[in-house]
């Protein structure tokens, strides 16, 4: 079967998720699936694909939800600079850096609903200045102050690709942070452990109900 390309991805995820709060995160409203899998398969029946990575755009996963958690605490981290929420999935963690007072915020992310995503729900938020980037950044400088990143060590390859260029990065002035929730592929020798919390999240999609997430990062020299 040839996939399909869905004409209206706005359509398509407003009819398929509801606006909510993340639960550590009530200052925001997204768009967000309230089950697992029935979009999971409405996403693969639209594109006419089977086999998908989860939607990951229509969930506030833990990483996320406690990295944005900490930014909102310490808008110092953002305030008047230059952000990019990488792998930003529904643009939960752009959006609370620009309420923070970032003075830009780039989302990136590869799946093109989470494009649409992320400009619903920037302006759902009121963050309407939020620019949205289609193409893979790893590997690239683009002239960002803080670059954040929830989430991102649930595979290996990806993650050893994606450290080293984070790291890289932070060599070179730039501030990085992580939001994880304890995944396998984590180098947490390589990083500094800088908050805890416990974040409530789906039994569907996790392992518990509460998971316990850090923000961290990278080691400095």
């Amino acid at each position: 079967m040839t996939p399909r390309v869905i004409a209206d991805p706005d359509s398509f995820i407003r009819t398929e998720t509801a606006r909510l709060a993340p639960p550590l995160v009530p200052e925001i409203t997204l768009h967000l699936a309230t089950e697992s899998l029935p979009i999971w398969q409405r996403t693969e029946e639209e594109l006419g694909e089977i086999g998908l990575p989860p939607p990951f755009w229509a969930f506030a996963w833990a990483g996320g939800q406690a990295l944005a958690r900490y930014i909102l605490d310490h808008p110092e981290t953002v305030r008047g600079k230059r952000v990019l929420d990488f792998a930003s999935g529904s643009g939960l963690v752009g959006i609370a850096a620009m309420k923070a007072g970032a003075a830009h915020v780039a989302c990136a992310d590869i799946d093109p609903f989470a494009h649409a995503a992320i400009a619903l729900n920037a302006a759902l938020n009121e963050a309407d200045t939020v620019t949205v980037l289609t193409t893979d950044v790893v590997g690239t400088a683009g002239g960002w102050d803080v670059v954040l990143a929830g989430d991102i060590a649930y595979e290996r390859d990806l993650a050893e690709r994606v450290f080293a260029w984070l790291e890289a990065l932070s060599a070179g002035g730039t501030d990085v942070w992580i939001g994880d929730p304890g995944r396998s592929y984590l180098p947490r020798d390589r990083l500094e452990k800088v908050a805890d919390y416990a974040v409530p999240v789906s039994r569907e999609l996790e392992d518990a109900e509460i998971k316990a997430t850090s923000v961290w990062r990278p080691r400095q020299g």
